[in-house]
């Protein structure tokens, strides 16, 4: 039995003829065609109709269901034509994939790595590719479609302009050909991408950041300008708005995209970021996807990062339903199968590989609070915990309330002057929609005068730390959680002699405006990196710069002066100075200043669990999932500790 797939391209249809009658005699054939093809049965012809965005899809799907029920696939000469990319996509596919698999093994053709190798050197000059780089590398230029999951600090954006490097190389008749790279990620990744160009290659770079700050009208003209740059550079919340014009750039030259950070279209229930990027999918020449944390909510989360990779393909083959099931049983046998199906297209680097120095975690810093802060924060705190009690009995005890709580908490610990501030405006900061309005009216009065009382302890040990570090004539980073603190702790360490910048949402990235005065991300980051910078202390917020920046080159010291419960952010945090390419005879120092008696210790005692566990999981599993480690800014399991210590601690006074 036989079926011919033909096309009627003015119509938008797929024809199928043949052995129709014995495919409908099928039940459960038909069924599949009528509920998912919504097919048109015509004589002897079945008709399913496409879109122009779903024809290979649809083929796809009319090509698996004729396998599946055992009738041979026939094509006509037209389809074949006008499909002619989907085709050589197929045939690449199986090729590709055995041979990918055997290179991410380590079990490479030694000749035609020995000429990537040759040829990666000669394009890439100035910098070199340490093994596993190498490896990455050859494995994404080879297939042109592949993920890396590496952790932080393995070099990811080094690895994928190795593999660009040699992709350029190639004659322009190679199908692997490429000569623009569009890269899509959040703002904070523009300059490292940029800079990291320029430690590469040894030249300036040719780069067109699309920015909020310019008009669509701009941005449509870029697209279709004659002599785009080599390097562009968007951000995901800016491909909704321009995706035709978009597709039509990446069909008119030989792009590589990069998805930057791609765990950003996790969204498997639509949204127009995770759409928007899956339509340019099909027409980009080569694709790149890059993450350390491919699967943060679990297994569900690499659906759309697979069908982007290969967008003719299903290589994910469970429905989200089951892939949700799979990520709450780690035993589950399907599993196996989700990680031997989607081998052949990732690699990961892990922690481990880099061979770094270790870091020194050095014990808490622990200091008494002054007594107008002490007296205030244990009224907080009792009110508080009081509060927290009740609802862990109950409940909800992860609702908005007990949240701002312990936001007030957290900050009465560090500086009682934040609690004049309404809480609402903390959840605007930091993404959060929820409004809450708390009455603090009963302590108003004794925190109202509180910068006309004492400065808080934890800044005089900060200040202390810091003129230890900066004595030394080395650098440091300054982790604060609130941006009031962050301003209040640079204006107290200029009064005592102390030079900081401040990184955080409301500095600006850099466009492409060479004109502009204006002091961005990048340039406090470049002039931080100079041996004769006029300052050697950066106070910075995790939720703004906790990923995409490297400081490893010019900080080795890490103050953190209040921290969340959310570890993800606090690994990335100590991440930006403890990566790939420190001198191995450098000691990476992080400090912990910690309020005694307070939800600091506890805060503490949390990390550490977490992460440890989570460092667990990144060595151990192919696919890091995260979701096994409860990680919101606080869980059910914080909370319990929180209660804990807190009775046990009051019991003992």
């Amino acid at each position: 039995m036989h079926i011919e797939i033909g096309i009627d391209q003015n119509n938008k249809e797929f024809v199928l003829t043949g052995s129709t009658n014995e495919l409908l005699a099928n039940r459960r054939a038909k069924m599949y065609m009528k509920d998912y093809l919504k097919i048109k049965i015509l004589e002897a012809k079945i008709i399913v109709p496409y879109e122009d965005d779903s024809q290979e899809k649809i083929l796809t799907n009319i090509r698996s269901m004729l396998g599946k029920h055992n009738f041979e696939e026939l094509k006509t000469e037209l389809v074949e034509k006008t499909l002619n990319n989907y085709f050589q996509e197929e045939k690449n596919f199986e090729k590709f994939s055995k041979q990918a698999y055997e290179i991410r093994n380590n079990n490479c053709d030694l000749n035609d790595f020995s000429e990537f190798t040759d040829s990666v050197t000669k394009n890439m000059k100035e910098r070199t590719l340490y093994k596993l780089q190498l490896l990455s590398a050859y494995h994404l230029a080879f297939s042109q479609n592949a993920c890396n999951f590496s952790v932080p600090g393995a070099g990811k954006t080094s690895i994928v302009y190795g593999a660009y490097a040699y992709l350029k190389s190639l004659s322009e008749r190679n199908p692997k050909y490429v000569d623009r790279i569009l890269i899509i990620g959040p703002l904070s990744s523009f300059g490292p991408w940029e800079s990291e160009y320029e430690e590469c290659f040894g030249m300036k770079v040719d780069s067109k950041r699309l920015s909020g700050k310019m008009s669509k009208r701009e941005k449509l003209k870029y697209f279709h300008s004659l002599d785009p740059a080599e390097v562009t550079l968007m951000s995901y919340q800016t491909v909704g708005s321009i995706v035709d014009d978009l597709i039509y750039f990446i069909k008119k030259y030989n792009v590589m995209v990069v998805l930057d950070e791609a765990h950003k279209i996790k969204n498997t229930e639509g949204g127009l970021i995770a759409e928007s990027v899956l339509r340019i999918s099909k027409y980009c020449k080569a694709r790149v996807v890059l993450t350390g944390t491919p699967a943060p909510n679990g297994y569900e989360d690499l659906s759309n990062l697979f069908q982007f990779l290969w967008p003719s393909k299903q290589i994910i083959k469970y429905h989200k339903y089951q892939l949700k099931e799979m990520s709450e049983s780690p035993d589950d046998k399907r599993i196996k199968d989700l990680i031997d199906d989607i081998s052949p297209y990732f690699i990961r680097i892990r922690k481990s590989d880099l061979g770094l120095p270790a870091a020194i975690n050095n014990p808490p810093v622990v200091v008494n609070m002054g007594v107008h802060q002490r007296e205030i924060y244990d009224f907080i705190e009792k009110n508080y915990m009081e509060y927290l009690i009740d609802k862990n009995n109950a409940s909800d005890v992860r609702g908005v309330l007990v949240k701002a709580r312990m936001i007030r908490l957290t900050q009465a610990a560090t500086n009682p002057n934040l609690l004049i501030k309404p809480i609402d405006e903390y959840f605007m900061e930091n993404g959060l929609s929820e409004r809450t309005y708390i009455d603090d009216s009963e302590i108003i009065n004794k925190i109202v005068h509180y910068p006309e009382l004492e400065v808080p302890e934890k800044f005089k040990a900060t200040l202390n730390l810091v003129n230890e570090i900066v004595n030394k004539n080395e650098k440091v980073i300054v982790w604060a959680v609130f941006v009031q603190n962050m301003l209040e702790l640079q204006k107290y360490l200029k009064e005592n002699g102390i030079e900081s910048k401040l990184l955080y949402g409301e500095v600006p990235v850099e466009t492409d405006d060479k004109t502009s005065t204006i002091e961005t991300r990048e340039s406090i980051i470049r002039d931080f990196h100079k041996i004769d910078s006029d300052f050697k202390v950066i106070i910075a917020n995790p939720f703004a710069v906790a990923e995409s920046i490297s400081l490893h080159k010019a900080c080795h010291n890490a103050i953190y002066l209040e921290r969340t419960f959310n570890a993800a952010q606090f690994i990335q945090s100590k991440d930006r100075i403890h990566r790939y390419g420190l001198d191995k005879k450098i000691k990476v120092n992080y400090y912990y200043i910690q309020s005694n008696q307070s939800v600091d210790e506890t805060v503490h005692e949390r990390l550490e669990f977490k992460e440890n566990r989570m460092n667990h999981i990144i060595e151990n599993e192919p696919i890091p999932l995260f979701s096994l480690v409860d990680d919101n800014d606080f869980g059910d399991d914080d909370i319990k500790v929180l209660i804990n210590n807190y009775v046990n601690r009051t019991k003992a006074l």
